[in-house]
């Protein structure tokens, strides 16, 4: 319900809203996966701060009746879910609702929304085998003993291996995203809190060389007023803001932020020493959780705790990092105007940042919580020289961003708020 309702506030109303009751039926089954999409992400983002947690509910309520429904089996059966539901989404809903959308059915046939599925299922079918022939050449040539496999280990080999590349292909975006992300979460830390030294006067001049009485378009002139008064009510907001607010609250949140940021780069450091030291931090797979034996932080619920916040900072860091990006500018949401194709984009992306999620946070040592089901069969988590040089580059990355944002932004900022 909650994925629906981002999604129709985002959507474009005319494409659902039209004479044309055919067009208006494809676009609502095309939102309806995308909402099953959203879904499964928010769910993938879910599972290691679940996880996390019900562990720790167990260690503090060994004996408790009621708690007898959490346990390693139903924790299991969930990272199992995600699994299955993130592999449909990718490798089939997506790309279907992709080609529904713009099928029209082939010529010559009957026109409906049938001639449209019937388009939609052959060019899904065609893009089936393309893919399925790219993997096999990939498994090919790095395991040529593997590609003599039948194609009846298609549900066992081929497409894990084809989410495996998927989900290496996540933790690489992540891992470009994340850093950016938390440099750029000060940014947008100031523009929220930071009260802003500028006049509510506001100039409002329309671009172009050619008059404004030449080309005059009510509407475009009608959203760029509400636009600008949007605009000056924030602004007039922000001026009334008290002297607690304006000199300590952005301090502390930036001061927060800070230490978050501190602790991630610690964390990846001291992760970084321990794979130098011991092999059983290495990210492995395992088939038993064993919940409510042993915390997973040193610092027992409280480290637990701090773990779940670090998680859930870095998946919005690395959303805020991936639409501040120059190459997904254009994938940025927009209320009531994103066409469809561009809400289908959307969640293939999130759910390929999110589903890559569990991976990331394991391999970086925010969490001992190893990887349950099919995430811990990802062929590449048990090269140490990835693993180590992903560590490497997060923390090289990241410390970098932090420097130079305290440095510079920070650092001028706290002064002049101090002051």
């Amino acid at each position: 319900m909650v994925s629906y309702l981002i999604l129709t506030h985002f959507r474009k109303n005319a494409e659902f809203v039209t004479d044309d009751t055919e067009d208006a039926t494809v676009n609502k089954i095309a939102l309806w996966l995308c909402t099953f999409t959203l879904s499964v992400a928010v769910c993938a983002v879910l599972l290691l701060p679940m996880s996390i947690l019900s562990n720790e509910v167990l260690l503090t309520f060994p004996q408790s009746y009621y708690m007898q429904w959490l346990n390693g089996s139903l924790i299991r059966g969930l990272w199992n879910l995600v699994f299955l539901f993130s592999n449909l989404s990718l490798v089939f809903l997506m790309p279907f609702a992709y080609f529904f959308t713009e099928s029209e059915g082939f010529a010559g046939s009957k026109k409906g929304v049938m001639a449209r599925v019937y388009e939609a299922v052959v060019l899904l079918l065609l893009l089936a085998l393309l893919v399925l022939g790219i993997v096999w050449v990939a498994s090919a040539l790095l395991h040529d003993n593997m590609a003599r496999k039948s194609l009846y280990d298609l549900w066992e080999y081929y497409l894990p291996y084809l989410y495996s590349g998927i989900s290496l292909f996540g933790v690489l975006l992540l891992l470009l995203c994340t850093p950016f992300g938390l440099s750029r979460m000060f940014s947008v830390t100031g523009s929220l809190l930071v009260k802003p030294r500028v006049s509510l006067t506001h100039t409002h001049t329309l671009r172009g060389s050619t008059s404004c009485w030449v080309r005059l378009n009510i509407e475009a002139m009608k959203k760029e007023y509400q636009t600008v008064r949007s605009k000056r009510v924030a602004l007039e907001a922000r001026t009334k803001a008290s002297p607690w607010q304006r000199n300590l609250g952005y301090p502390l949140a930036m001061l927060i932020k800070i230490l978050r940021l501190v602790m991630c780069v610690l964390m990846v450091c001291f992760n970084v020493l321990e794979l130098l030291l011991d092999e059983t931090a290495m990210p492995r797979g395992m088939e038993d959780p064993h919940l409510g034996m042993a915390s997973f932080s040193m610092f027992g619920s409280l480290g637990a705790a701090v773990q779940v916040v670090l998680i859930f900072y870095l998946m919005v860091s690395s959303v805020v990092g991936f639409y501040s990006s120059p190459l997904f500018t254009t994938l940025l949401p927009r209320a009531q105007d994103t066409n469809l194709t561009q809400i289908i984009a959307n969640c293939v992306s999130l759910l390929i940042l999110s589903s890559a999620l569990p991976v990331f946070s394991r391999t970086l040592g925010i969490t001992r919580f190893d990887l349950l089901g099919d995430f811990g069969r990802y062929n590449w988590l048990g090269n140490f020289y990835i693993v180590f040089m992903y560590n490497m580059l997060f923390a090289g990355l990241t410390s970098a961003s932090l420097i130079k944002t305290v440095t510079w932004a920070v650092q001028r900022e706290l002064i002049r708020a101090f002051g």
